[in-house]
């Protein structure tokens, strides 16, 4: 059965982001430094970022973080989700209304106007269809922001959490938990490198 796997970068310090985040300042001030291991040389983070990306049928964000990776600053043909690689998942955006306009026309959006729970369906279904063609079994992967992340633990829609922390103190900014329903976690996978501790857990 397809995965839904929430999967994010995370400061030591539980940011998802440095303080002062916005539209041209996706990841706050300082926040970069949570990405650093996804633009590095070292091997295993380089087998890390490429099993995620081979690994996702299909994505999920939310509209604040849809209007980052869309605006002046975002993705590019060089940096983004499954960017430099053939054949970039399906995107699903939970939003209040559909933009009046898409910068990145050229990757496979689909605007979720009525709640997370009918995007991650939808990212399921989309999922489940791409891993009957490739052969192999696929993720629906959410990749936030951390509000997205947070309801759909609350919403029981999470059944693996994949976090890249960085060894990074940022103070402030968007913190990935904030209270909540507690959850019991079953560790799964560490691996270290220089530049983050990639950590998989099974949530029960």
């Amino acid at each position: 059965m397809t995965r839904i796997v929430a999967d994010i970068s995370v400061s030591l310090d539980g940011f998802v982001t440095g303080p002062a985040p916005g539209p041209l300042n996706g990841l706050g001030d300082g926040g970069e430094a949570l990405h650093t291991w996804a633009f590095s040389d070292d091997p295993e983070d380089r087998r890390v970022l490429g099993e995620g990306t081979a690994r996702s049928g299909a994505v999920v964000l939310g509209r604040r973080l849809f209007d980052v990776v869309d605006g002046p600053g975002g993705w590019d043909d060089e940096v983004g989700y499954g960017a430099g690689v053939a054949g970039r998942p399906a995107f699903f955006v939970v939003t209040r209304a559909e933009p009046r306009s898409v910068r990145l026309g050229a990757l496979d959006w689909t605007f979720v106007t009525t709640g997370l729970p009918d995007a991650v369906a939808a990212a399921r279904a989309r999922a489940e269809a791409a891993s009957a063609a490739a052969g192999r079994e696929l993720d629906a992967v959410l990749m936030g922001g951390a509000a997205l992340i947070r309801s759909a633990f609350e919403a029981g829609l999470v059944d693996v959490l994949s976090l890249h922390l960085s060894p990074v103190l940022l103070g402030a900014g968007t913190p990935l938990f904030t209270g909540g329903t507690a959850r019991s976690l079953v560790q799964r996978d560490v691996r270290v490198t220089s530049t983050a501790t990639h950590l998989t857990y099974d949530v029960l």
